[in-house]
C-alpha cells in the first residue's frame, strides 16, 4: 500500500528555475503612514534585503518603485493584501495594498523575499488572504523558579529563565514570528501572577528579581506539576537578574507592544489551581474552598487585564491542580468566581475593550463551561489537543470529530497542535504540512491554532554541544525552515514547493537546493511514519527521538513492546498482532501493514541520504548547512533503525506463532541491523548534541541507550514460541472514540 505523503519521494520534484542574482540597481521605497509599525517593519526588511543585494535606495529615473499602503476595501479580509506590478517609463512599479496594516506588512515581506531570492523582476500580481485567520505559537514560559511553567523540570527551561527577561530575545522571536506569518503568541504558565502583576490587596505576592535553582533536577517530578517548586530548589537558588516588579511590568508591556507592532496578539494561559510564589502569603493556600485564595485569584486576574492593555485574552483550564473527583460544575463555578469575575471587574472601567477567554477541554464538560460563563463580557472559545501530543503522526487526526459534531452553535475551538516529537533536529516537509493544514476543520468551527511542545522550551537552543561563538540561536531561528513552512502554509496553503526551494537556495547559495529540499523532506518523514505505527498519546508515553517513554511508564521500548503495541487511532495502520492474525488466516489486511511502514521508512531514509551526498562538499563552507546535513543524516539513521526494528518485531511475532527457526534468524538479522543503525544515529547525534533532562520524560542519553537497543537481540535469541498472546485488542484504526 502506498503511504500518501511519501509519494513525493517516488521521483524527483519538478521545481521552477532557481534564483539568479539581482543586478545592481536602485530602489525607491514609499511607505504610507497608515501602514503603521507593521509597515515600518516590512519597509526595513525590504531595505535590508536590497542592501544585501547591492541595490541602492534612490529616486532615480530607472529605480524600481515599491509602495506600501492600506486600502480599506469593502469585504476585504483582515490581514489580506494585493500586489500589483506594472511598468512605467521602463521601470518596474510594485504596489502593495493591505486591507489593514498587517496585510500591508505581509505584502511587504513578500517583496523583501522576492529581492532575497532573486525574483523581484519576476514578481507577478497576487491577491492573498489568510487560510487560517489565527496562527499561533504555544510557548511554555519559564519566568522564574518561583513561578514555573509546566516544562520547567528540564534543562532547556532552566537555561532559558534569564532569556525570558531580555529584549534581544523577544525582538528576535517576534520578528521571526512575523516573517513566518504567525499572529498569535500564547504564553503558558502554571501561575504567572506573582511575576507579572502587583495586586493591591495582596502586596507581598509580587516578586522582585528573577530566580533560578542550582539544585540538580531529576525525573521524579509529578506529571501534574504539583511539585514543580521544591524546598530544595528554593534553598539552592541564584538570582539571574536584578529587577523590580515595576520594571517587570514595563518589560512585558514592551514585549506586548513589540508583538502588536508585528501584528501579533498575546494571550496568557494558566493551569489551575497552582499558587506558586503566592502560597503562605496573606493566608493564600491551594485549597479551592479557601475564600482568601478565591479573592486573590479574582484580584490577580483583574490586575492582569488592567496592567496590560495590549493583552488579547486569557486561557484557563479545569486542570491538573483541581481534584479529578471534583464535579465539573463545581470546577466551573470556581473558575467563574475567580477568572470570569476578575475579567468582568476589570472591564467595568473599559467596557469597550475586547478581552477573549479560551477554555481548554480538560476534565470538564462543554455544557458546564457555557453555563458558568454565560455572563462573560466577551468571546468564550474552547481549546482542544488536536493530535494529542504528536502533530508529526498523520495529517488528518480524528480525535476532534466528536467535538466538531457536538460543539454548541456559534462556538469555536482553538487547536492545540503539540509538537512533542522533534526537539533536536532541523527538518521540514511542505507536503505533510500542507496536507495537515488542509484537513483542519473549517473556520466556522475552528478559531485558529497554536503550535508548540510541553516537554521542551522553544527559547534559545541549549542542546548544541559545540555552539558557535556568541549568543546561542533561538529554536525558531535554528529550525527556521520548519517554522516557516507551518506559518506560511497556514496563511496560504497554495504556496508551491518551488518557492521553498528558492528560499533554501538563497539561504545556502553554494548548495544544490533541490537536494537540500529532498534531504529535509526525507528526514522530516521519519517521525510521522514511526508514530502512526507505534502510538503513545501523550508526551511522557512516547518520544520518538529516543524510542522512549518516562521511566515510570515503560522506559525504553523493546522489540516486545513493538510486537504488543497499538497504532495511532485513525491511521489505518495495522499493529503487529492484528497483522499476523490476518496473515495466518489469509484475511485481507484492510490497512497499511507494519512491513509497509518499514519500507516507507527505508525509502524516506534513502531519499534523505541520497540527497545528502551532493551536500557534503558545499557544507564545508557553510556552517549552518553543515549542521543541517548532520541533522538529516541522524534522522535518516533513526529511520533505518525503526525500519529494521519493525521488521525484526514482525519476524519474531511470526516465530512466536509458528516456531519457524528461519523467522527467528530473520528477527536476529533485522535487530542486528537495527543496532548498527542506532550506533550510527548515536554517533552523529551525540557528536553535535548533549544529553538532556526533558520535562515529563526524564534524562535522555542516546549513546547510553545503546545497551537497551542491543538487548533486543538477546530478547529475540531467548524468545519462546507461544509467549505473545493475541488478546483481542483492536487496532488503533478500528477503535471508537468517546465524547
Amino acid at each position: 500500500m502506498e503511504i500518501p505523503f511519501v509519494r513525493a519521494l517516488a521521483g524527483l520534484c519538478v521545481l521552477s528555475a532557481l534564483p539568479v542574482p539581482v543586478a545592481a540597481s536602485s530602489l525607491k521605497l514609499v511607505n504610507e503612514a497608515a501602514t503603521g509599525a507593521p509597515g515600518l517593519f516590512a519597509a526595513e526588511e525590504i531595505r535590508r534585503e536590497a542592501a544585501a543585494r547591492g541595490m541602492g535606495l534612490a529616486d532615480e529615473t530607472n529605480a524600481i518603485r515599491v509602495s506600501l499602503a492600506v486600502e480599506n476595501g469593502a469585504g476585504a479580509a483582515p490581514q489580506s493584501y494585493r500586489i500589483r506590478v506594472q511598468r512605467e517609463g521602463g521601470r518596474q512599479v510594485v504596489t502593495v495594498r493591505g486591507a489593514d496594516a498587517v496585510g500591508a506588512m505581509y505584502g511587504g515581506l513578500d517583496v523583501a523575499e522576492a529581492i532575497r531570492t532573486g525574483m523581484l523582476e519576476a514578481l507577478k500580481d497576487a491577491d492573498r488572504a489568510p487560510h487560517i485567520a489565527q496562527r499561533g505559537i504555544k510557548f511554555n514560559l519559564p519566568l522564574d523558579l518561583r513561578t514555573p511553567s509546566y516544562s520547567d523540570a528540564a534543562d532547556a527551561a532552566q537555561a532559558n529563565i534569564p532569556e525570558m527577561w531580555e529584549r534581544d530575545f523577544w525582538t528576535r522571536f517576534l520578528d521571526a514570528m512575523a516573517r513566518h506569518r504567525y499572529n498569535v503568541l500564547s504564553l503558558w504558565s502554571l501561575h504567572p501572577f506573582p511575576s507579572l502583576v502587583k495586586v493591591p490587596e495582596f502586596p507581598e505576592v509580587a516578586l522582585n528579581d528573577v530566580w533560578r535553582t542550582r539544585a540538580k533536577l531529576d525525573d521524579t517530578f509529578h506529571f501534574h506539576g504539583t511539585d514543580m517548586v521544591r524546598p530544595a530548589m528554593l534553598a539552592s537558588h541564584e538570582i539571574v537578574k536584578r529587577i523590580t516588579m515595576d520594571e517587570k511590568i514595563a518589560f512585558w508591556r514592551w514585549v506586548m507592544q513589540h508583538a502588536a507592532d508585528r501584528g501579533i496578539r498575546v494571550y496568557v494561559f494558566t493551569w489551575n489551581v497552582f499558587t506558586f510564589g503566592a502560597a503562605g502569603k496573606h493566608g493564600i493556600t491551594d485549597d479551592l474552598n479557601n475564600p482568601i485564595t478565591k479573592k486573590y485569584f479574582r484580584a490577580s486576574m483583574r490586575e492582569m487585564v488592567n496592567t496590560y492593555p495590549l493583552l488579547a485574552g486569557v486561557g484557563i483550564t479545569a486542570g491538573e491542580a483541581m481534584p479529578q473527583a471534583m464535579e465539573s460544575k463545581a470546577k466551573e463555578a470556581w473558575l467563574w468566581d475567580t477568572y470570569g469575575e476578575g475579567v468582568r471587574d476589570a472591564l467595568k472601567e473599559s467596557p469597550q475593550r475586547q478581552f477573549g477567554l479560551i477554555h481548554r477541554f480538560h476534565w470538564t464538560a462543554q455544557g458546564d463551561i457555557l453555563d458558568a460563563f454565560k455572563d462573560y463580557p466577551g468571546t468564550v472559545e474552547f481549546s482542544f489537543k488536536y493530535s494529542v501530543a504528536h502533530m508529526y503522526s498523520i495529517p488528518n487526526p480524528n480525535f476532534i470529530q466528536p467535538l466538531i459534531e457536538n460543539i454548541a452553535p456559534g462556538r469555536k475551538t482553538w487547536l492545540t497542535i503539540r509538537n512533542d516529537d522533534i526537539y533536536t533536529f532541523r527538518f521540514g516537509d511542505p507536503a505533510y504540512a500542507r496536507d495537515y493544514i488542509a484537513n483542519i476543520p473549517p473556520a466556522d468551527k475552528v478559531a485558529g491554532f497554536y503550535m508548540g511542545p510541553d516537554g521542551y522550551t522553544w527559547g534559545r537552543d541549549f542542546l548544541e554541544r559545540n555552539p558557535d561563538p556568541g549568543p546561542r540561536p533561538l529554536v525558531i531561528e535554528k529550525q527556521w525552515y520548519s517554522f516557516m513552512l507551518w506559518g506560511r502554509l497556514a496563511y496560504d496553503p497554495s504556496l508551491p514547493d518551488s518557492l521553498f526551494e528558492r528560499i533554501l537556495a538563497a539561504r545556502h547559495p553554494k548548495a544544490p537546493a533541490s537536494h537540500l529540499f529532498r534531504a529535509l523532506q526525507g528526514a522530516a518523514q521519519i517521525m510521522p511514519l514511526t508514530t502512526r505505527f507505534f502510538w503513545g498519546d501523550i508526551d511522557l508515553r512516547w518520544f520518538p527521538e529516543a524510542c522512549l517513554s518516562h521511566p515510570r511508564h515503560r522506559g525504553f521500548y523493546t522489540v516486545r513492546h513493538f510486537m504488543e503495541g497499538i497504532t495511532m487511532p485513525g491511521s489505518q495502520v495495522l499493529p503487529i498482532r492484528d497483522w499476523r492474525v490476518r496473515l495466518a488466516s489469509r484475511k485481507p489486511m484492510g490497512g497499511t501493514t507494519p512491513l509497509e511502514i518499514a519500507d516507507a521508512l527505508e525509502g524516506a531514509a534513502r531519499a534523505a541520504s541520497d540527497a545528502l551526498a551532493q551536500l557534503r562538499e558545499p557544507s564545508q563552507h557553510d556552517a549552518e548547512l553543515r549542521k543541517t546535513v548532520a541533522d538529516c543524516d541522524a534522522l535518516a539513521s533513526l529511520g533505518r533503525y525503526y525500519a529494521a526494528k519493525i521488521r525484526g518485531a514482525c519476524a519474531l511475532a511470526l516465530f512466536d506463532l509458528n516456531a519457524d527457526q528461519a523467522e527467528q534468524a530473520a528477527a536476529l538479522r533485522h535487530l542486528g541491523d537495527a543496532l548498527a543503525h542506532w550506533n550510527r544515529y548515536a554517533d552523529v547525534r551525540d557528536h553535535h548534541y548533549v544529553a538532556a533532562l526533558y520535562n515529563r520524560l526524564g534524562h535522555v542519553d542516546i549513546t547510553a541507550l545503546t545497551k537497551n537497543v542491543a538487548a533486543d537481540v538477546a530478547i529475540a535469541r531467548d524468545w519462546k514460541p507461544g509467549t505473545l498472546k493475541d488478546d483481542g485488542r483492536r487496532s488503533g484504526s478500528e477503535k471508537g472514540f468517546r465524547k
